[in-house]
């Protein structure tokens, strides 16, 4: 395993930390189900290869009380059947989102229609959000190759009894 190349970026700058955790805490109240955007921002970690993140939303799952089955599959969400429609249209929005890169229309209209047949415009721009925050903390943690680690498990406690508040 690599070290990280220096402290975690968000820690360094004074405030970033906390600017980054309110844009994902403001979009808890966006009437998205927590287990979904928890999904959503597992998925977009998986596709960035961000460890912590990845065991940040995983166990954040667990603790939501979601299936093994689920949060095992969200990678294949396309081929698994424990997902609904809902939650797939939030997923399929992740991923284009998150791979802007991959086509010439990053988000092609029948991702955002499908998206939009099942959320309304504050769930919808409270996807947006999430996903747009959790690949800027994707980003900061696989630059600096911010390693998974015990500590997690105290951030996703954290982040859930800051959630219930």
């Amino acid at each position: 395993m690599d070290q990280p190349r220096m402290k975690n970026p968000a820690l360094v700058v004074p405030g970033a930390l906390e600017a980054l955790q309110a844009l994902g805490h403001v979009t808890q109240g966006g009437g998205v189900p927590h287990e979904t955007l928890a999904m959503v921002t597992l998925r977009a970690s998986q596709i960035n290869g961000c460890s912590v993140c990845v065991d940040i939303h995983t166990r954040e799952l667990e603790a939501l009380g979601t299936s093994a089955e689920r949060i095992h599959l969200v990678a294949a969400w396309r081929d698994a059947p424990y997902f609904s429609d809902e939650e797939r249209a939030a997923l399929a929005l992740a991923e284009a989102a998150t791979r802007l890169s991959d086509r010439p229309d990053p988000v092609p209209d029948e991702v955002w229609d499908e998206a939009a047949r099942h959320y309304d415009e504050v769930q919808l721009a409270a996807l947006v959000v999430a996903i747009a925050t959790i690949n800027a903390f994707n980003r900061i943690n696989a630059a600096t190759r911010q390693p998974a680690g015990a500590y997690v498990a105290a951030i996703v406690e954290a982040g859930l009894a800051a959630k219930a508040s």
